[in-house]
């Protein structure tokens, strides 16, 4: 591994840099500090991503003749650390670009293409993706969403669950079962759906955070036409893959407090014992998430020297959300265990840390399922990996319409 950016790469972060200390400026005079999740912040990140876009730092890997930057994978890790760094890291389009787009790019005709693409990337539309559902927990091929094929239409019932920003989306990618008499990961077929259609209903849900970024998703006799459809019919789960895999990577790490963090807490609190700082079932705890940070940081290394040498980063990029996720669960639930009788409050202008630690204990379990569940991501490293054989699969071959419902 390199852990030294190449002259080309300094080049390149010293532009970035540059732009961004002079457009960040501009941005937070115009907009200042606003709430997420509200009017005025969504229209902040879509100014933001309008300014990106226009310079050529928004979708930099994607061609510049539909809307990138005609840049290299490297050139875009760069990018965003130092977006990072300046704080304006918005969320709204991560799940639109990071994973939906790429699905329509690879498999929509040109007329959609030219449609969609532009306007995603200047954040002019959002897009959020329709799969996981009630009955099917982790496992996406168990869908029960139908849709039936009617002339040139097809029409969709069901129900998806846990869909980020659906409730403010304008289109998304739904996976759908349309042949039932075939096992269950042959009989799928993807769409592109108007979220603003009045078959679709939305409804958030209410998270113990006090968020609101879920939802249930019902489609009541929803139509949709076959030119909506991405790829061949029944050959769903191969688009799904493409999906799955962005989604592996977009949620690959995790934001929230760290080691570091935590141990400025612990500087500040006393237990029975003394100082926080000085307990040692504490230290022996600090110890293990300073070394699992450091193997994160020196795998993330490794898919960026890939990157840096054009490859394409492997499986491997499991290893990172199952970590630091978990890492980011113990992590809070150590931290409001410590805060005794404060670790309650979750006012930010009460709590101790401004309650950044009680905010990830919320988040860190919805963490550990989203863009893979643990099991999931440790069957891919195990067998991808590692060469392990593949998970006992009693349903291979058994058509869907077969296979028990728990009714």
């Amino acid at each position: 591994m390199d852990f030294n950016d190449s002259p080309e790469e300094a080049a390149y972060r010293e532009k970035a840099r540059a732009w961004l200390a002079e457009n960040a400026a501009a941005h937070r005079a115009k907009w200042g500090e606003l709430k997420p999740n509200t009017p005025q912040h969504m229209a902040a990140a879509k100014d933001w991503q309008a300014t990106k876009a226009g310079a050529g730092y928004a979708c930099i890997t994607w061609p510049a003749a539909i809307g990138g930057g005609g840049g290299t994978p490297i050139q875009s890790v760069i990018f965003a650390q130092e977006e990072t760094k300046a704080g304006l890291g918005y969320g709204y389009f991560t799940i639109g670009l990071g994973m939906c787009v790429p699905t329509v790019m690879a498999f929509a005709d040109g007329d959609t293409k030219k449609r969609f693409v532009g306007p995603a990337v200047r954040g002019e539309e959002i897009w959020c993706q329709l799969f996981s559902e009630p009955a099917g927990g982790s496992d996406v091929a168990a869908l029960r969403t139908r849709a039936v094929r009617d002339g040139d239409e097809w029409v969709i019932n069901g129900q998806k669950v846990w869909t980020t920003g659906a409730h403010y989306c304008d289109y998304g990618i739904l996976l759908t079962r349309t042949d039932p008499d075939v096992p269950k990961h042959k009989g799928l077929t993807m769409f592109w759906i108007d979220m603003k259609d009045a078959a679709v209903e939305c409804r958030p849900i209410h998270q113990m955070s006090g968020g609101r970024e879920f939802n249930e998703v019902y489609f009541t006799d929803l139509r949709v036409k076959d030119s909506q459809r991405l790829g061949e019919v029944g050959e769903g789960w191969k688009v799904a893959l493409v999906t799955l895999m962005n989604e592996r990577l977009a949620v690959g790490g995790s934001a929230g407090p760290n080691y570091r963090e935590i141990m400025k807490l612990a500087r500040q609190l006393s237990g029975a014992a003394g100082p926080a700082l000085k307990d040692q079932a504490f230290r022996e705890k600090l110890a293990d998430w300073y070394v699992q940070s450091e193997g994160l940081k020196f795998t993330r290394f490794r898919t960026m020297t890939a990157l840096s040498r054009g490859q394409t980063p492997g499986p491997e990029s499991s290893i990172g959300k199952i970590i630091s996720a978990n890492q980011l669960q113990d992590l809070a639930n150590t931290a409001v265990e410590m805060e005794d009788q404060y670790g309650i409050l979750v006012d930010p202008d009460q709590a101790p840390a401004e309650a950044a630690f009680q905010q990830s204990l919320m988040w860190a379990p919805g963490l550990r399922i989203a863009g893979g569940t643990d099991e999931i991501l440790k069957n891919i490293i195990a067998e991808r990996v590692l060469g392990l054989p593949g998970d006992v699969r009693v349903d291979k071959d058994a058509p869907f319409k077969d296979m028990p419902t728990g009714r």
